[in-house]
C-alpha cells in the first residue's frame, strides 16, 4: 500500500549512498561496516527527538512560526543541533575502536552513511505521512526533498567526515577540527533551515524571492564545499599511497 511513497522516500538517499561508495572505490570500505553506520544514522533519529521533543513541551520551540525568532527556534533548537549532536554522537561510537577506520576519507564515508541513514528515515516520515491524511501533492513533495532535503543532509555529513578526519588524523589545529566537526554541520544545518521556515511568515513579494534566492545560493554553495572536501581527503589518500 505504501510502496510507491516509501521507494520514493528512499531512492535519493540510496543513490548518494551509492555515489559516496563509488568515490570511495580505490580503498573501499567494507558493505558490512557501512550498512552498521546507515542503521546506527536510522536509530540517531530517535536520540534526536529525546532532545528536542522535551524542549517542544516546555514551549522552548513554539509550533507555529510567526515571526524569524520563531523560525530561529524551529531551525536551530528543533532541527540542527539535536539532530547533528545525535548524528555526531553515533558516529564517534561507531569509529572510535573501528578498526576500518584508517584514512581520512573513511571519516567522510562513514558520515554521510550516518547523515543519509537519518534523513532516509526522516523522508519516510514525511512523505508516508502526507501520503496517508491523503495529501494529492505527496509526490510533489517527494521530488523537492529528493534534490533539497536529502542532498543537503549529504552535505552536513560531508561537513562532519571532513572535520573529524582532520581532528583524528592530524595533531595540526586539533581543538578546532573537534570543535568544527559539531559546529560547521550545525551551522549549515541551521541556516538551510531558517530559509524555508522564514518563508512561512507572511512576508513582501520581493523580500520572500530574495530569501528564495539566498537559498538556493547556499545550496549551491553547500554542494561545491561537499565536493571539494571529498577531493581534498581522496586526494590526500592517493597522494600517500604514491609515496
Amino acid at each position: 500500500m505504501y510502496t510507491l511513497p516509501i521507494l520514493s522516500a528512499l531512492i535519493p538517499a540510496i543513490v548518494l549512498l551509492i555515489y559516496i561508495y563509488w568515490r570511495d572505490r580505490h580503498s573501499p570500505e567494507p558493505t558490512r561496516e557501512l550498512v552498521k553506520a546507515t542503521l546506527l544514522g536510522v536509530l540517531s533519529i530517535i536520540l534526536s527527538l529525546c532532545m528536542s521533543l522535551p524542549l517542544m513541551a516546555i514551549g522552548a520551540i513554539p509550533k507555529d512560526v510567526q515571526h524569524f525568532l520563531d523560525a530561529m527556534n524551529h531551525a536551530f533548537l528543533g532541527a540542527a543541533i539535536p539532530e547533528e549532536l545525535a548524528k555526531l554522537f553515533v558516529l564517534w561510537l561507531f569509529l572510535r575502536k573501528n578498526i576500518h577506520f584508517d584514512e581520512r576519507m573513511d571519516g567522510i564515508v562513514y558520515a554521510v552513511c550516518v547523515s543519509l541513514g537519518f534523513a532516509g528515515l526522516e523522508n519516510v516520515m514525511y512523505i508516508v505521512r502526507s501520503y496517508i491524511i491523503g495529501d494529492t501533492e505527496w509526490l510533489t513533495i517527494a521530488l523537492s526533498r529528493a534534490v533539497t532535503a536529502v542532498p543537503a543532509h549529504f552535505c552536513f555529513g560531508v561537513l562532519m567526515g571532513y572535520f573529524y578526519s582532520l581532528a583524528h588524523f592530524s595533531s595540526k589545529d586539533r581543538e578546532w577540527n573537534v570543535a568544527m566537526t559539531f559546529i560547521a554541520p550545525m551551522m549549515a544545518h541551521g541556516m538551510y533551515d531558517i530559509i524555508p521556515l522564514t518563508l512561512r511568515v507572511e512576508l513582501p513579494l520581493w523580500l520572500s524571492g530574495t530569501l528564495a534566492l539566498v537559498f538556493i545560493v547556499l545550496c549551491f554553495y553547500l554542494w561545491r564545499f561537499a565536493g571539494k572536501a571529498i577531493k581534498a581527503h581522496v586526494t590526500k589518500h592517493e597522494n600517500e599511497v604514491i609515496n
